[in-house]
């Protein structure tokens, strides 16, 4: 079986390819598993454990809470009418004392779809699994290689995944970390800027799954400067809260190409007009901006909606004029 996993490891060295465009369709490393269980079938090269006999190994980046019945819906149909799983998962032995025998190493969407059959009238089902040894850095490296061909596994995920492997399982050498996983160093430090971007920036765009690696491309350069990553950090924050007051209402969130746009812009410096120019902030949203002028007056401008809460805005309205009043004239 070591030999078997790590002729795997050997030939699917990472060459490109694109992800199935259906989700179901099989992954290379798919393919060499559901080889191997109808080649080994009736040998003892499979066991059948319930889903809960195994914890998930914390190396592998897929975001197990992002898994749903709707999102494998395909894969819990096709695993019920052929009674289980055809490809099986990869699992190692958990050390002595766990609470759990087992250790699943690839094959998160397949323990999912079985334990929620079991849970929904299919309580006979079991997990086909093979039971393999591997090294920790052996195993993120099988998981890498099915999780490339992966359409729902975000780049963030992978990038985070990234960022945490280099230091537990390669030194914290990015070039050691790259020639594993046959990737170019600047391949792999631009994964590892999109894992290293504020959490600020991240919670601006509606979902993770919008992040690309290309966005920390632009922005990573600019938030190196400490004048700029201040003013970025503040203008993803006004948009995470218009983010989630657009969510409350049930209304369109702002695309991400907007969201990059607006950050671009913040790291700019502000005019001398601009950077006294206040924000009016109602309902979580902008919906305005009040700035003195030499005069001693005040202007105010304001884009309201019909059903704004006006209690609300006329106290955010008294807010930024007592705080206008009190800024110093340049």
């Amino acid at each position: 079986m070591a030999r078997f996993i790590r002729d795997i490891l050997a030939t699917l060295s990472y060459e490109p390819a694109k992800a199935p465009a259906d989700r179901e369709e099989l992954s290379r490393l798919d393919q060499r598993l559901a080889h191997f269980a109808d080649k080994g079938a009736g040998t003892g090269g499979t066991i059948s454990i319930q889903p809960d006999e195994c914890s998930v190994w914390d190396g592998n980046p897929r975001d197990q809470p992002g898994l749903t019945a709707d999102s494998c819906r395909s894969l819990i149909e096709s695993i019920a009418s052929e009674g289980g799983n055809r490809i099986p998962v990869l699992v190692r032995l958990n050390p002595p004392g766990s609470d759990r025998p087992y250790q699943l190493l690839v094959g998160s969407r397949r323990r999912f779809a079985v334990g929620w059959l079991n849970h929904n009238g299919r309580p006979d089902l079991r997990l086909t699994a093979l039971v393999v040894d591997l090294s920790d850095e052996e195993a993120f490296r099988l998981a890498d290689i099915e999780n490339r061909e992966r359409a729902d596994i975000s780049e963030l995920d992978r990038a985070r995944s990234y960022q945490h492997a280099v230091d537990r399982f390669y030194g914290g050498v990015q070039s050691r970390m790259a020639e594993a996983l046959n990737l170019s160093n600047s391949q792999l430090s631009r994964l590892i800027a999109l894992a290293q971007l504020p959490q600020e920036v991240i919670d601006a765009f509606a979902t993770r799954d919008e992040l690309r690696v290309r966005y920390s491309e632009l922005l990573t350069p600019l938030l190196r400067q400490a004048g700029q990553r201040g003013r970025m950090i503040a203008e993803a924050q006004l948009i995470g809260e218009q983010q989630q007051a657009l969510a409350r209402q049930g209304d369109r969130l702002i695309p991400p190409a907007t969201v990059l746009a607006r950050l671009r812009e913040a790291a700019m410096p502000p005019s001398q007009e601009e950077a006294r120019d206040i924000a009016i902030i109602a309902g979580g949203a902008r919906i305005g901006r009040a700035k003195p002028s030499r005069g001693g007056g005040l202007t105010v401008d304001l884009s309201i909606a019909e059903d704004a809460d006006l209690d609300e805005l006329l106290t955010r309205l008294r807010e930024t004029i007592v705080a206008v009043r009190a800024a110093p004239l340049l």
